[in-house]
């Protein structure tokens, strides 16, 4: 199997330290590739008529796509056990959590880096911010006692979405005010499946 990645993506990363806790790196190909919204590479729009990443090809089978499938995909693959029947519904949350995170942050990348000056919008952007700054809050104060818990998909997508906020918006101070979450993130940063899919551009 191939999955078409890009080291700077959180939703690639996020499937990438799946891989590596589940011992499945060195049996997926990675096919990295330079894709955005304005210049999509043909291998993505190939693999996914949506055109984002990540995507996994199957030997056997069409594409898959979206991380969170993939995510489940792989993690029956291996019997993992990343999604317990007995917390699904707190891992299902917390993974759309740290997607939403992600959705909003990557839009703000997407403003600063791919629009023109004059077409940049201070409020849109801004508004963006706001829903990672009132999910992060919401990790901190609501889902400290899970994310301390055994390890599962939710804590993976979590830490990859903070992961993802520093690499980019750093300069934002995600951690003030969120110190449990800070504490939490600087443990579980130091996985090796996190130190070996550390983003860069």
């Amino acid at each position: 199997m191939k999955l078409i990645s890009a080291s700077a993506s959180p939703f690639v990363r996020k499937v990438r330290v799946l891989m590596h806790e589940t011992g499945q790196h060195d049996e997926i190909e990675l096919l990295d590739v330079k894709t955005s919204p304005t210049a999509t590479s043909d291998a993505v729009k190939s693999a996914n008529p949506v055109g984002k990443i990540p995507a996994l090809i199957r030997d056997d089978a069409p594409a898959l796509y979206d991380s969170r499938v993939i995510c489940r995909f792989l993690d029956a693959r291996a019997g993992a056990n990343l999604y317990p029947t007995a917390t699904l519904w707190d891992v299902l949350t917390l993974e759309a959590t740290a997607d939403g995170i992600m959705d909003a942050a990557v839009l703000v990348t997407y403003e600063d880096r791919l629009r023109r000056p004059e077409m940049q919008d201070a409020a849109w952007r801004e508004a963006q911010w706001a829903k990672v700054a009132r999910s992060v809050a919401a990790l901190n104060t609501r889902w400290m006692s899970h994310l301390a818990g055994p390890l599962d998909m939710g804590q993976i997508a979590v830490a990859c979405a903070l992961g993802y906020l520093d690499f980019r918006h750093d300069a934002r101070q995600w951690r003030r005010g969120n110190d449990a979450l800070a504490k939490w993130y600087a443990a579980f940063s130091t996985r090796d499946s996190m130190t070996a899919t550390a983003p860069s551009d």
